[in-house]
């Protein structure tokens, strides 16, 4: 029995010899992992934990978690990627807390709320080498992003994951992201043959356009400090900026030491006296410095700097802030400044050079601009200020573009009204068009419609119209909704009257109404008018001239003539108070828009421009009914006429 069991004992050992090898055969022939298929840009996404977080609520969707996960991208390619950025299609609500080795490509400072996907850009790291160049140096080849952040409504087992990721450089293409397992997924992105590449150099990518663009030219380097120019270039045929702020993140512990042709918003060191750079630069004198904050705010200097030698002396600088279209005057649509900035461990090396990063940019009444990440171009050349007929290069070169965009919880700031000759009512500002409190108290309700107005009621500040309103919603047998409605809150509004309408041509009258504190120099407007502005004639007491935009001649562009270019403020000493107001008439030839409708329609503004903020438009348009019925009985009466006549006629025995 035992002789049995040992020989048994001898033949399991036969066969576990066996196996082992080819079993570990197998493990050397299973498939190759998903980065080495690739040939390409390999992006992946690992979710790695989560846990819930306080409060703890009822509604499962709206419960909190924290989530970890890692997003990698690895060139695998032939050719650098330069300024990589990747797109992660977040769909749970997620507010993203951290992300190492990268910003938001938007310019968004984190925290954000990213819960409909956002964009990744490096930083430091903004391109990734080949193996080829780097003899497979992952660490060069590859970036790896450390994520931290909040979603909603997705608890464990569930594994929140993006819905895709994708690179978004140009010239390549990602297809659809695919699953590895429930937490992770990977995607391989390849050049696009197709692709044509605008390549301005090998070394740098080529400089885009946009509706601002932003330059950021190294002009000289020190171990421990660079001089910098900052030039704002406006490109936008109707873009604007009024007392212009802009706003960027250290994100290496510099400080602005000195600057000429603007100047810090705050002029702080409590950073550097308390932090690390006072630590470092200790024979440094922070009382010059002017600024350690790390979000600092810079503003353009006033006329009256353009000359000073300590802090003017610099071309496009010291316009209040001023930014014109490049439409109204090229010489004024650029704004330009020198800043000195110091550098902390371990960037001490006249090559270690890092632009900062999340720029924002706004003004007054003016559009709202969304900037991207700074991205290296060509060094920027200048002309030599010693007179030399030759060009000096910066040192180093970055470009943030920026576009006008308008995010979904942002109002207008200003608005329009119309009338016609055909209808006796004006037809107001919306209800709440720049934005209305979230609790008005039951005063006024923020869904009704406007009330329709008598034409002369424009005038008057709308706390003062309620008379005049109810008068003529009972003269016309207007509904009125009780509470009643709440004004629009804009501190300009545009009327649009619709003035004359005949066989060849029609007219229109267009009065600015300056509801606002704020006077308005150098101002324009423009409107969109998609039938009817090929046949635009004169302006008269405006200058107005026909503008492309996106190609399409459609809109009318209008300024004040010499004298009349000044939009004043509201005046509160009278009473009623009366608005600052600019007016004038257009006219058109229907020669080159036939079968247009005036009345109907086409005589109206689609878009309207107030500073190169779009306004709020009324939702319905003066109906021509009155018009209608008054021209129909005009003819029925001449009808009439004849047919008397000619029964005269028949009649010879009447005595006329």
């Amino acid at each position: 029995m035992a002789f049995h069991k040992l020989r048994f004992l001898v033949f399991f050992l036969f066969l576990f010899a066996i196996c082992v090898p080819i079993s570990i055969n197998a493990q050397n022939q299973a498939p190759a992992p998903a980065p080495d298929a690739c040939n390409g840009i390999f992006l992946s996404y690992l979710y790695i934990k989560g846990s819930r977080l306080h409060p703890i609520v009822t509604n499962p969707s709206l419960q909190p978690y924290r989530f970890e996960s890692t997003l990698r991208i690895l060139n695998n390619g032939l050719e650098d990627l330069k300024s990589w950025k990747v797109f992660v299609g977040f769909p749970h609500n997620e507010v993203l807390v951290s992300a190492s080795n990268a910003v938001l490509a938007d310019g968004t400072s984190l925290p954000a709320s990213v819960g409909n996907g956002t964009f990744f850009a490096g930083f430091p790291t903004t391109d990734l080498k080949t193996a080829v160049e780097t003899a497979g140096d992952i660490n060069q080849m590859q970036v790896l992003i450390q994520l931290i952040g909040t979603q909603f409504g997705v608890k464990d087992p569930s594994v929140p994951m993006p819905s895709n990721i994708s690179l978004v450089n140009d010239g390549f293409y990602c297809p659809r992201s695919t699953m590895q397992g429930t937490n992770e997924m990977h995607v391989c992105c390849t050049k696009d043959p197709t692709f044509k590449a605008n390549v301005t150099s090998e070394e740098f990518l080529p400089r885009q356009s946009g509706d601002l663009t932003i330059t950021y030219d190294v002009t000289s380097s020190y171990d421990t400090n660079y001089w910098a120019q900052v030039a704002i270039s406006n490109h936008n045929p109707i873009g604007r900026l009024d007392n212009w702020k802009l706003n960027w993140d250290w994100k290496r512990d510099e400080f602005i030491a000195s600057m000429k042709g603007a100047y810090p918003s705050v002029v702080d060191t409590t950073d550097c006296f308390f932090g690390r750079q006072g630590v470092f630069y200790q024979g440094l004198d922070f009382s010059t410095i002017l600024n350690c904050e790390r979000s600092p705010t810079i503003i353009d200097l006033p006329l009256s700097k353009a000359n000073d030698s300590k802090v003017g002396l610099i071309p496009f600088c010291c316009r209040n802030g001023t930014i014109l279209p490049p439409t109204m005057d090229s010489s004024k649509s650029t704004s330009v400044f020198q800043i000195q900035v110091y550098k902390m461990p371990p960037d001490l090396n006249r090559t270690q050079l890092f632009p900062p990063q999340n720029w924002k940019i706004n003004g007054t009444l003016n559009p709202e601009y969304k900037c991207g990440s700074p991205v290296r171009v060509s060094p920027s050349q200048f002309l030599d200020p010693s007179g030399m007929p030759s060009n000096l290069l910066a040192v180093a070169s970055w470009q943030v573009v920026c576009n006008i965009t308008r995010s979904k919880d942002s109002h207008p700031r200003c608005c329009v009204s119309f009338s016609a000759f055909f209808n006796d009512s004006a037809i107001p500002c919306k209800t709440c068009a720049c934005g209305c409190q979230s609790n008005p108290r039951n005063t006024c309700s923020t869904a009704a419609s406007a009330l329709l107005l008598p034409s002369e009621a424009l005038l008057v500040p709308f706390e003062n119209r309620t008379r005049k309103a109810l008068a003529w919603a009972d003269l016309k047998h207007l509904t009125v909704s009780k509470p009643l409605p709440c004004g629009d809150n804009c501190g300009v509004s545009i009327n649009w009257h619709l003035y004359t309408d005949y066989s060849r041509g029609w007219s229109a009258r267009i009065t600015l109404f300056n509801w606002g504190q704020t006077n308005f120099a150098d101002w324009f407007a423009a409107v969109q008018l998609d039938k009817s502005a090929p046949g635009f004639e004169a302006m008269y007491s405006f200058n107005a001239s026909l503008l492309e935009m996106q190609g399409v001649s459609n809109t009318i562009f209008m300024q004040g003539l010499p004298g009349l270019n000044y939009l004043v403020a509201e005046n509160d000493e009278t009473d009623p108070r009366m608005p600052g107001k600019q007016q004038s008439v257009i006219s058109f030839t229907k020669k080159k828009t036939p079968g247009i409708n005036v009345a109907g329609g086409d005589g109206f503004p689609t878009k309207v421009f107030f500073n190169g903020e779009e306004c709020a438009l009324p939702s319905v348009l003066p109906t021509n009914t009155g018009y209608k019925m008054v021209a129909s009985q005009s003819i029925l009466g001449f009808l009439l006429a004849v047919a008397v006549l000619m029964l005269m006629q028949q009649l010879p025995w009447l005595d006329v």
